[in-house]
């Protein structure tokens, strides 16, 4: 089963996404948007620049 968004607005009326893996768990979160609109975007970014995304390791 493919893993899917959710789009959902926080208690603080702002917008966030998380994605879902096909057993449930949660892989990814979003940080929160102001509008639904800006929370798609997020979505649309993470769709069109992950499969190409380098791994980096870094010291924090």
């Amino acid at each position: 089963m493919a893993g899917k968004f959710e789009l959902y607005e926080d208690k603080s009326g702002k917008w966030r996404f998380r994605l879902k893996a096909g057993n449930g768990e949660i892989i990814a979160s979003g940080q929160s948007y102001s509008s639904k609109s800006g929370a798609l975007s997020g979505i649309d970014s993470i769709r069109r620049n992950a499969a190409d995304a380098e791994v980096v390791e870094t010291e924090d």
